[in-house]
């Protein structure tokens, strides 16, 4: 699956790397980013609990483009 940050919605509450921290991370400006290696996509379980955690809706699942 396809993982899209918005990083002009994204608000750094921190509760995407909290759902899932082997997927998430926040960056040096405090905004959520995708731990190195998540980059082009993955399969994880908890990559939609993390987009459901979001309190501002800046993290979309998708499935991966063929």
């Amino acid at each position: 699956m396809h993982i899209d940050i918005d990083r002009n919605t994204c608000i750094g509450a921190g509760q995407c790397a909290l759902a899932a921290p082997a997927l998430f991370t926040q960056d040096d400006d405090g905004f959520s980013a995708l731990v190195p290696g998540h980059e082009h996509g993955t399969d994880h379980p908890m990559a939609r609990e993390a987009a459901r955690a979001c309190p501002v809706g800046a993290i979309s699942v998708s499935p991966p483009t063929p």
